[in-house]
């Protein structure tokens, strides 16, 4: 869309949408199916996951896992990309078990590697799940 910026060097899958006035930063990774809201400010280094929707006028500073909703300032989990999953033919089984990894990872109390631990052990491992945990395990710049 109308003066986006994508800067050196960044790798954009599959089906981005860049709403106007969104701003990517060097070194920056897109997953498949990202969608920025407009004016969107995307920090150099940042990896967004794929199916994730960040809402208009947020910034990223971060690393954001796949299949989820950002809000914020700071940025941060909001919910999974029910919508955009739905859409794109993810069944409720595997949207429910997306959301129970995130509910875990996010909201549980529990510190982020006891969380992904607790991931790894007690949910079925599907694709999902382990795109999941590849992301996180990934990170250099730390999860939102």
């Amino acid at each position: 869309m109308a003066c986006t910026h994508v800067a050196h060097d960044c790798i954009l899958g599959n089906n981005v949408i860049m709403a106007n006035l969104t701003t990517l930063g060097g070194h920056v990774e897109l997953g498949d199916w990202v969608s920025l809201g407009g004016g969107v400010l995307v920090h150099q280094f940042s990896k967004v996951g794929a199916h994730v929707f960040i809402g208009g006028g947020f910034r990223i500073v971060q690393d954001v896992p796949p299949f989820i909703l950002g809000a914020g300032e700071p940025l941060q989990y909001s919910g999974i990309n029910q919508i955009g999953l739905r859409r794109r033919g993810f069944n409720g089984n595997v949207r429910k078990l997306i959301k129970e990894a995130y509910r875990l990872y996010f909201r549980s109390g529990l510190n982020r590697k006891e969380a992904l631990e607790k991931i790894k052990t007690d949910l079925e491992q599907t694709n999902e799940i382990t795109l999941i945990i590849n992301f996180i395990e990934s990170s250099d710049r730390g999860i939102i």
